[in-house]
């Protein structure tokens, strides 16, 4: 099959997390399985422009990513040249697949897809959440909502979720939807490493072990406040990692946090991304992984954590809870029952081991992303065999 995938920015080795992560993930996966896999996105880095090719094909693992500027709206990732690459291009292909909402790219694929009788797919990727819409941009996002992605989602082929809780929450908009696929994001197994090759920071935080650990965006959206709050019992033989990229100036606010709750030296910040070696080890000396999340449509870190062997401690708002659950591979909890369930983890590392143990093997048995490319395939297949493409987007 030919899959064009549209998504704002694509650079899985930079400062941008899980969603390009997963994207990438699946269209390395789908190029396994002998896919032609091109992806539409943008050179937006941020406040900058990533130092990429322009309006040609950049192979990257078996995928082809076409990067196209945006000079103007950046924030929309507004792009006219990919305008015109959409035009041309999208009547050549058999499903498209968007991977946002609230933003001009999800719109101008639809549309392109839309005029040539193309079905397409569109992944939210967590972000039609009614509560998270109160909390950031209400009036904006809703506007956006009720004039635009409103009637992308209904034309669609099919709304693509990563978990129960998301379709849950989809279903709260009272959209006429088409049918909503939930297909999990994958993992790919840990990667060979050298502690010689790990990075001095972290190196000075392994010296702390065992950890608890945070791996992810430092954002309120993440339940760090919360997690901070619950942990003055933490014993000094034990540290609470904490490690992400910093895009919301939130640092200051949780440090404040950690300083009223007189947590001291029991709690440490990395405000960077991490990878390869310096990831592997973080990972390897923690004691549990915690994601406490307000919201959270999956959680790609807790199958990092699991396909470690490491236990999780999850709260019941992050989607990827139902996969703890089913693997009997940490624990699920309230925001009251954070304190305890790691308390517990850490105080028995015989029980931590066990859970470990479980989640690698579950995580090994459903969660490769060649599986989950599989299911997708099956979707992407079944969405080209029909005729019934809604209509112009």
């Amino acid at each position: 099959m030919r899959i064009l995938h549209v998504v704002p920015s694509y650079l899985p080795a930079t400062r941008y997390g899980g969603p390009i992560y997963s994207v990438h993930g699946l269209c390395k996966a789908l190029a396994a399985r002998g896919h032609d896999v091109q992806v539409f996105t943008t050179n937006v880095d941020g406040a900058r422009e990533s130092d990429v090719p322009l309006g040609r094909p950049v192979a990257l693992d078996g995928v082809n990513v076409w990067y196209f500027p945006s000079r103007r709206l950046r924030r929309l990732y507004w792009s006219p040249p990919m305008m015109a690459a959409l035009k041309r291009e999208t009547g050549r292909f058999d499903v498209v697949h968007l991977h946002s909402v609230y933003l001009w790219p999800t719109w101008a694929a639809a549309r392109a897809a839309g005029r040539v009788g193309i079905p397409f797919v569109v992944s939210p990727r967590g972000m039609l959440v009614k509560d998270l819409i109160r909390r950031r941009s209400r009036w904006l996002k809703s506007a956006w909502i009720r004039l635009i992605e409103r009637r992308t989602l209904e034309r669609s082929a099919r709304v693509h979720v990563t978990s129960a809780l998301e379709a849950d929450e989809l279903v709260r908009f009272g959209f006429r939807l088409p049918p909503v696929v939930t297909i999990p994001n994958g993992v790919e197994p840990p990667s060979a490493w050298s502690e010689s090759t790990v990075s001095s920071d972290v190196a000075e935080l392994l010296r702390r072990r065992p950890l608890v650990l945070f791996l992810g965006r430092i954002s309120w959206k993440k339940g760090l406040d919360r997690l901070l709050r619950s942990i003055g019992w933490l014993p000094e033989w034990c540290c609470l990692v904490i490690i992400g990229n910093d895009e919301e100036d939130y640092l200051p606010e949780l440090q404040r946090i950690a300083e009223s709750e007189g947590l001291g030296d029991r709690v440490r910040f990395l405000p960077r991304s991490v990878h390869g070696a310096d990831k592997e080890a973080l990972f390897a000396a923690a004691r549990v992984f915690v994601l406490p999340s307000y919201s959270e449509n999956f959680g790609n870190t807790v199958l990092e954590a699991m396909i470690r062997g490491c236990p999780v401690v999850v709260t019941e708002e992050v989607g990827a809870a139902e996969v703890v659950r089913a693997a009997g591979g940490g624990r699920v909890v309230d925001a009251a029952g954070l304190s305890d369930a790691l308390e517990e983890l850490i105080a028995d590392e015989a029980l931590a081991e066990r859970l470990g143990v479980a989640a690698r093997a579950f995580a090994m048995k459903h969660y490769l992303w060649a599986g989950v490319a599989g299911r997708m395939e099956a979707m992407y297949r079944e969405v080209a065999a029909c005729n019934d493409v809604p209509g112009n987007a």
